[in-house]
């Protein structure tokens, strides 16, 4: 069977080593075999804990015989990000200059998917400082895209999609400020979901240890897998308030808590065919309208729509992200790749903020509740995850890298400056490469979103890129 272990799901080798049919370090084992095959190739495990995840195992197959209680990813390897905390492996963010940068805590996520029993078997590629929607930095290299060596893998959290994708690891956790959870997922082929914003606590043991205010109200950690079941437990695990994170809260992941809700509502859904600003792959708005009559199969109402004042929330997104990178931009000179240092530059010369910041949150506040008032009246929303294909290296840093990047993003935005859940799901593959759909919900609703997502997924292909092994 070990040969077969790295293709399961983490919720299928979590029920095998539960139940005897697999040990822990024969999973592992499998995984380690697996990075060495198609890793080479790939570039996306620039870190393989291989020791460590082998006594890890065998410790957790000690457990297993001796019959104590375990938890839901006991023994199960994961990855983790090379910009979250692991202790004993330096959370580098990419950079040269961090190379060397080591935690004394785990991340509130790495830490609870470690109480769950999740083994770190690597960590995973990123660009630098997690900037770009490609992945490449001087310190690790270029990671490609298992479907296509020529095009990029996503960013920021390229290196966890692509070993993901590649079977190198079931689950694993990255971080999402301008798509970087989805844009990948998008880009590999798999699933992952860009948590309600407080949902999944974060936090770092290396200073700064309080983020830049872009970052402190419109990033968050999340899980991401190849399955949707997967992304689910994922998420359930890490959730929940933490005293490391004060925004982090506690809240019932069954959204029929929440108030004004009915079981008729909540079935109604805004599929997105159209995005101001420019054109959409034709094939995308097809895979929408195919999810919608997923959804309508299954007793959901569907309507195409378009979601209110995008534009407006590009751009709001766009000032908030800016004003951060800004003061970080003195910081960089000189110890960024020179291509990515003029590109946020532009980014930031593109949408420098007049006025205080308190009139640009006011303005994130009015978007905030005219989408949920939107969100009243069309509880799920489904729409294209990028507006065009993933394109090759390095283009996104090439002159007009920033506008190739704001266009692809522009259904992207909306979960991060207003803090809600976005799913994505892989519906299938069009000119080789993987196709997928953006499943969206109001704050707090992130079942919902998952729940929509799993339905469209059942009555997707199963997809999976052909590498070696």
């Amino acid at each position: 069977m070990s040969n077969e272990l790295w293709n399961k799901s983490a919720i299928e080798l979590a029920g095998l080593i539960r139940d005897k049919e697999a040990s822990s370090r024969e999973v592992v084992e499998a995984h380690l075999d697996r990075i060495d095959s198609v890793n080479p190739d790939l570039n996306a495990v620039v870190v393989v804990l291989a020791e460590r995840a082998r006594e890890e195992a065998d410790a957790a197959d000690a457990v297993t015989t001796s019959g104590e209680e375990i938890g839901p990813l006991h023994g199960v390897p994961m990855t983790v990000k090379e910009n979250l905390d692991l202790v004993g492996s330096p959370t580098t963010q990419g950079m040269p200059a961090f190379a060397d940068a080591m935690p004394t805590q785990d991340a509130p996520a790495v830490e609870r998917m470690r109480r769950a029993g999740a083994i770190p078997i690597g960590r995973t590629n990123l660009p630098e400082m997690g900037l770009r929607i490609s992945t490449d930095n001087p310190l690790r290299g270029l990671t490609r895209n298992p479907w296509n060596p020529d095009v990029t893998a996503g960013g920021s959290s390229g290196g966890e999609a692509s070993a993901i994708a590649a079977r190198m690891s079931p689950i694993g956790i990255g971080n999402d400020i301008g798509g970087s959870l989805r844009n990948p997922a998008f880009c590999c082929g798999i699933a992952s979901i860009k948590p309600t914003h407080g949902r999944v606590p974060m936090g770092s043991s290396i200073e700064p240890i309080d983020p830049p205010l872009a970052s402190a109200i419109m990033a968050t950690d999340g899980p991401m897998a190849r399955t949707i079941a997967d992304v689910r437990l994922g998420l359930q695990i890490m959730s929940g308030q933490h005293v490391r994170d004060p925004r982090s809260v506690t809240v019932p992941f069954d959204s029929g808590h929440l108030a004004n809700d009915s079981g008729h509502l909540a079935k109604r859904v805004a599929l997105v065919t159209s995005i101001p600003g420019g054109s959409v792959r034709p094939q995308y708005i097809e895979a929408v309208r195919a999810a919608g009559r997923a959804l309508e199969a299954q007793g959901y109402e569907s309507e195409e729509v378009e979601v209110p004042e995008l534009e407006r929330v590009n751009e709001v997104w766009g000032r908030l992200l800016s004003a951060s990178v800004a003061n970080l931009i003195p910081l960089f000179d000189g110890i960024m790749d020179p291509q990515t240092f003029r590109t946020l530059q532009d980014f930031v010369s593109r949408f420098a903020q007049p006025g205080p910041i308190d009139i640009l949150t006011a303005e994130r506040n009015r978007l905030g509740r005219v989408w949920s008032a939107f969100l009243a009246d069309y509880p799920v929303v489904v729409s294209p995850v990028w507006t065009n294909p993933a394109f090759p290296h390095g283009v996104d840093i090439a002159e007009g890298g920033i506008d190739l990047t704001l266009d692809r993003i522009r259904m992207i935005t909306p979960g991060n400056l207003l803090g809600l859940p976005a799913a994505v799901v892989t519906t299938g593959l069009g000119e080789g490469m993987p196709e997928a759909v953006q499943v969206m919900a109001d704050r707090f609703s992130d079942d919902r979103a998952l729940n929509a997502a799993e339905i469209v997924e059942s009555a997707s292909e199963r997809i999976h890129p052909e590498l070696g092994g």
